[in-house]
């Protein structure tokens, strides 16, 4: 027998596999093919304080090697989450889920943080910090020290849940925005979010995307996530949450040997609804194939 449970912020869970936030909706689009139960957990659709109607179409294309979106932070709201979604899911999951937050201020992530804080069915709260701050000129929360620990302070002193940040990996160094997280009070980090890419329609000559510039996902980025995780995972007492091109059971463990507690499957939920499913199926034979008994024996060995 191999042990699959890890833990996040004293949360223990029985696996390392997370469908990552917007690529797993609210959960009930994929209940009806499998029992989701199986999952470590997952991170609902991104939320924001008011709704959201997201950016204009077309805001999806493939790439090479995944896909390039700019959904535009599309969502019913947080009051929507609360009194609609979060009671519904209780009829066919039954385990804690993390609540993924987008604001455009910080007022808006202590809203959302404030309102979440009173929900049992909530384990973490993560926060995206790669919405831009319109307060303070458009920049990204993730660019900036100053603006990260200014982020991470106000949630934090609105909620007793752990909060992870979710870093931004457009930036030339993205240790010194994890460390500025963890000094300010972050229980965990996750990364990485898109890295912005585009495309072009030879037949048009325009971009595909209606907003020019989106974010790419896929095996194209997983170097690059786990480059970011071996690199920050070293630099913080934390945990981290990987993200970025995961779609099998060895890029799993690939992450946790990096410095992952736990990993994140993002675009290949929309490629293949069953992906999550068949990495949890597939994780004890590739464990036993590389000899390893217990996942939380190579986290940050590599």
């Amino acid at each position: 027998m191999v042990n699959t449970k890890v833990v996040l912020s004293g949360w223990q869970i029985d696996n390392p596999v997370i469908p990552a936030a917007g690529t797993f909706g609210y959960g009930i689009e994929f209940k009806d093919f499998y029992d989701i139960n199986i999952l470590g957990t997952f991170s609902l659709k991104g939320t924001t304080k008011d709704p959201r109607f997201g950016s204009p179409t077309p805001r999806i294309a493939d790439t090479s090697m995944g896909m390039i979106n700019s959904i535009g932070l599309q969502n019913p709201g947080i009051n929507v989450l609360i009194n609609e979604e979060l009671p519904q899911l209780k009829n066919f999951f039954r385990k804690k889920v993390i609540v993924n937050i987008s604001g455009f201020s910080i007022d808006e992530y202590v809203y959302c943080s404030k309102l979440i804080d009173k929900e049992e069915q909530v384990g973490i709260i993560e926060v995206n910090a790669s919405c831009p701050n319109l307060e303070c000129g458009g920049k990204p929360f993730g660019f900036e020290i100053e603006s990260i620990k200014e982020l991470t302070k106000a949630v934090k002193e609105v909620t007793i849940k752990p909060v992870y940040i979710k870093l931004n990996p457009n930036i030339t160094d993205i240790v010194s925005i994890a460390k500025a997280a963890e000094e300010s009070g972050a229980d965990g980090i996750t990364l990485i979010n898109a890295i912005t890419g585009m495309r072009i329609d030879l037949i048009t000559g325009k971009p595909v995307l209606a907003s020019i510039m989106g974010g790419v996902s896929g095996p194209a980025i997983f170097p690059i996530a786990l480059r970011m995780v071996y690199q920050v995972s070293r630099a913080v007492k934390i945990p981290v949450i990987g993200i970025g091109g995961v779609s099998t059971a060895e890029d799993v463990i690939e992450m946790m040997y990096a410095g992952a507690t736990a990993v994140q499957v993002g675009s290949a939920n929309l490629k293949n609804p069953y992906v999550c499913k068949e990495i949890i199926e597939n994780l004890p034979e590739v464990m036993d194939r590389y000899g390893i008994k217990d996942l939380n024996d190579i986290i940050g060995k590599a």
